[in-house]
């Protein structure tokens, strides 16, 4: 941590060549409103683990959080994969030019594959949890009233959401989704789809067991 480290709401912001790297890849390539949203996420994923007496790693915590909708801007995604996965891959490349463990890599991976795969990711280790517990705080609200009102104001008033965050975020989820709806598959983006494109018919697991060429 150098003298001039940024904190916010007592969390103090990476500021090593590589988080510096990251930040400023980010900045360039997302959105005001994902970088933003990437921004908070690191914070209350940050406090989440404050709070739970975490031992975790900012350093990563802050490359999985930054890079975790990546996916979703045109010049990262695939054709075929998941825009989760897309942003993982992203951040494994970006992460090879740096001194990182391959477990440390592995960690930042399964922490942008699996941030809209409830269930999972609390029983992971703390970048992977808390990536996600990030994601579930700004996105869905989870945990709300775990954070102080001065938290959630200084973290807010550092970055952000705009009066229609709701709305943006969804369109966000649903362009970087609906030119590949396979991909939505057993995920929640199938919601998104399901809500924003009328053209869209999600896949039923069960119909496809029951229509599968086995005779029983």
């Amino acid at each position: 941590m150098s003298r001039n480290s940024e904190i916010i709401a007592g969390i103090t912001i990476p500021d090593s060549a590589m988080a510096k790297a990251a930040t400023e890849l980010v900045r360039d390539t997302e959105t005001d409103l994902l970088y933003h949203h990437s921004r908070r996420v690191f914070l209350f994923g940050a406090l989440t683990g404050e709070r739970r007496g975490l031992k975790y790693d900012p350093e990563l915590l802050y490359i999985g959080a930054m890079f975790h909708d990546m996916g979703l801007i045109d010049s990262y995604a695939s054709e075929t994969e998941r825009f989760e996965v897309d942003g993982a891959n992203a951040a494994r490349t970006f992460l090879e030019a740096y001194d990182v463990s391959e477990r440390d890599v592995d960690d930042v991976w399964d922490s942008i594959a699996l941030h809209t795969t409830p269930g999972i990711p609390q029983h992971k280790r703390p970048t992977v949890a808390l990536v996600t517990a990030g994601v579930e705080m700004d996105v869905l609200g989870l945990a709300y009233d775990d954070f102080t009102p001065e938290q959630r104001h200084e973290v807010c008033n550092c970055h952000p959401r705009g009066l229609r965050f709701k709305h943006g975020i969804l369109s966000a989820f649903c362009y970087g989704t609906i030119k590949k709806p396979e991909t939505t598959f057993g995920n929640v983006k199938a919601d998104v789809l399901s809500r924003m494109d009328p053209t869209y018919k999600r896949v039923d697991f069960a119909e496809m067991i029951m229509g599968s060429k086995w005779d029983s």
